[in-house]
């Protein structure tokens, strides 16, 4: 079943020599300069659209480092947001956000593109057909790029290949150019707790977890006119979850696949 990247130079050493020094005018003590702040976490909050309730982040990529994880150094799937962050904490950095990050088998690997610090570690997946919401196509991919963010559907990756950074593949589509995936269903009955990812703009990344049970056609309105996103991805459904300290919030539904994370220093 699916599941769903100071040294200060320090003064040479004077009055070396045997000689003793002239007098001089009273030194003034040069001050260090102050540690930079820790780099603030994204926004999260919780906001409500057509009556729905949904946990929002909003990732500035122009201050903020926005990654994909998957394995830890011995090739072991970290498998959730408590792995992830003892492994970021033992190297001196600090998870501030995270996310599932799209479908994955069994044994956590991704079930699509996968694509890590410029390295492809998975290949894009166009198969057809298998009944899942991987498949309802058209599907897509979320990436970061050497132009800035982007949500492309599956077949037109090829585009933007050469110049991408960080990609993960999931489905299905939620906005494509503006418009609602086709085969969503206003009425459809099919409600459950959904995430996904959408792109305001190329500096601009935004996450939403439906807090309340809603159907494709909803969650993807959601994005469009309540997050202004005319490319929009869906991630997952009701295993998803959210690592936001801001919300005191930690979830551990079930074991992840690939993981989003905005990253800062401590």
């Amino acid at each position: 079943m699916l599941r769903t990247v100071l040294g200060l130079a320090l003064p040479a050493i004077l009055g070396s020599g045997c000689r003793a020094p002239e007098p001089s005018a009273p030194r003034v003590p040069v001050k260090s300069p102050s540690p930079k702040p820790p780099r603030a976490g994204p926004e999260v909050r919780v906001e409500t659209f057509a009556g729905r309730r949904f946990t929002v982040c909003r990732v500035n990529l122009s201050v903020q480092s926005l990654e994909l994880f998957w394995k830890d150094d011995a090739g072991r799937p970290f498998g959730g947001f408590a792995a992830l962050e003892a492994w970021l904490r033992a190297r001196g950095r600090r998870l501030l956000f995270a996310a599932n990050a799209g479908m994955y088998m069994e044994d956590l690997a991704p079930v699509g593109l996968y694509v890590e610090n410029g390295e492809q570690l998975r290949p894009l997946n166009l198969r057809r057909g298998d009944g899942s919401n991987f498949c309802l196509l058209p599907n897509g991919v979320f990436a970061l790029t050497d132009a800035g963010a982007r949500v492309v559907e599956s077949t037109e990756y090829k585009t933007i290949r050469a110049q991408t950074r960080l990609a993960t593949q999931s489905g299905p589509m939620l906005v494509i150019d503006g418009k609602l995936h086709p085969k969503f269903g206003r009425n459809s009955t099919s409600r459950l707790v959904r995430n996904g990812v959408g792109v305001p703009s190329p500096d601009q990344v935004v996450f939403a977890l439906a807090e309340d049970p809603l159907n494709f056609h909803e969650f993807a309105t959601f994005f469009r006119d309540g997050l202004g996103c005319d490319d929009a991805l869906y991630l997952d459904g009701s295993i998803s979850g959210l690592y936001a300290p801001s919300l005191s919030r930690n979830d551990s539904h079930a074991p992840y696949g690939p993981i989003l994370a905005v990253v800062g220093e401590p």
